[in-house]
C-alpha cells in the first residue's frame, strides 16, 4: 500500500513519454517517401534524355524544385510533409503522361516517314525495272541483209469528175409549198438517176429533219435502198428495220420487212432472212399476195426456210 503513490506517478510519466513519443514525425518513412519522389526524379529525366539527345533542361523548364532535407522534414509537421509529397507526386506524373504523349506522337512520326521512305523506294525500284533493259550476254547476228520493196502508193482519192457534177446538177429540186416534201422528192430523184451517195446524203438530211412527216415512211425505206442498191446491204438494214419497228402501219413498213430479208439475204445470213421473210407473210398477207408478191416469191427462192 505504501508504493500507491509512486506506482501512480510513475503510470502518469509513462503515458507522458508514450504521448511525446507519438507526437514527434516519423523519421524512417519520410526518408522513404524522399528517396522515391528522387528516383522518380531521375526516370523523368532519362526519359527526356533519350526522346531529347542531350536533354540538359533545355526542352522542359523544371517544374520540381529540390525538395527539404530530412533535417528540415524533421522539424515540419506531418501535415505540411504529407502536403508536399502529394504534391511533388502529381507534378511527377503530370510531366510523365507529358512526356508519353511525346513519345507517341514521335512513333507516330517516325512510322509515317518510313512508310513515305519504302513507297519512294518502291516507286524508284518499278521505274527502273520498267526502263533499264537487261544486258545481252550474247551478241545477236546481224540480220541478213534483204531488199525492201517500196509499195507503190495508191492514188489519192479524187472527187467526182466534172461529168457527174454537171448530171447531179442537172436534177432540180422541187419547189412547192411543202419543203419537207420537196426535200424527199429531191432525194427520190437522185435515187432514181443512180446517184446513190448523194441520195443517201440527201434522204439522211431529210429523215433526220422531217421524222414526223407523212412521208418518213417513204424517206426512211428508200434511204435503205439507197445503200442497198449501192452495194451495202449492212448499212441498209437498220434502216428497213428502224421504218419496220416505227411504224408498222406505215405506207412503207411492209416494203422495208421484204427489204430487210432481202439485205439479210445478201450478207449470207439465212437464219434472218428467213425470219423477216416469215413475218412479213404473218403481218402483211395482203402484200404478200399482191403488190409484192413476185418480190416476196424471188426472195423465198433464194434460202431454204424450215
Amino acid at each position: 500500500m505504501a508504493f500507491g503513490p509512486l506506482a501512480r506517478n510513475l503510470s502518469f510519466l509513462g503515458a507522458g513519454f508514450a504521448l511525446i513519443a507519438t507526437a514527434q514525425p516519423a523519421l524512417p518513412q519520410d526518408a522513404d517517401d524522399e528517396a522515391r519522389i528522387r528516383r522518380l526524379e531521375a526516370e523523368v529525366r532519362a526519359l527526356q534524355r533519350r526522346v531529347f539527345p542531350g536533354g540538359d533542361g533545355r526542352y522542359f523548364e523544371p517544374e520540381i524544385s529540390a525538395g527539404p532535407s530530412v533535417s528540415s522534414t524533421v522539424n515540419s509537421t506531418t501535415t505540411t510533409a504529407v502536403t508536399d509529397i502529394l504534391a511533388r507526386l502529381d507534378a511527377l506524373e503530370a510531366q510523365l503522361q507529358r512526356q508519353t504523349a511525346l513519345n507517341e506522337e514521335n512513333a507516330n512520326a517516325v512510322s509515317l516517314l518510313t512508310a513515305r521512305i519504302e513507297a519512294l523506294e518502291g516507286a524508284g525500284t518499278a521505274t527502273t525495272v520498267a526502263t533499264v533493259d537487261p544486258t545481252p550476254t550474247t551478241s545477236a547476228p546481224a540480220p541478213a541483209a534483204r531488199t525492201v520493196e517500196t509499195p507503190t502508193p495508191a492514188p489519192a482519192a479524187s472527187g467526182p469528175t466534172d461529168e457527174r457534177l454537171a448530171a447531179v446538177q442537172s436534177i432540180t429540186k422541187p419547189q412547192t409549198d411543202d419543203a419537207a416534201d420537196d426535200e424527199y422528192s429531191y432525194g427520190y430523184r437522185l435515187w432514181n438517176a443512180g446517184f446513190y451517195p448523194e441520195a443517201q446524203q440527201q434522204l439522211t438530211l431529210f429523215v433526220e429533219q422531217h421524222s414526223d412527216h407523212w412521208r418518213a415512211t417513204y424517206g426512211r425505206n428508200l434511204l435503205g435502198r439507197a445503200y442497198l442498191d449501192d452495194g451495202k446491204a449492212r448499212e441498209a438494214a437498220p434502216w428497213f428495220l428502224k421504218n419496220y419497228q416505227d411504224d408498222k402501219g406505215g405506207a412503207r413498213a411492209g416494203d422495208s420487212l421484204l427489204y430487210l430479208a432481202e439485205a439479210m439475204i445478201a450478207l449470207d445470213d439465212t437464219r434472218r432472212a428467213c425470219i423477216a421473210l416469215a413475218e412479213f407473210a404473218e403481218t402483211y398477207p395482203g402484200l404478200a399476195a399482191g403488190r409484192l408478191q413476185t418480190q416476196y416469191a424471188a426472195n423465198r427462192q433464194k434460202v431454204t426456210c424450215d
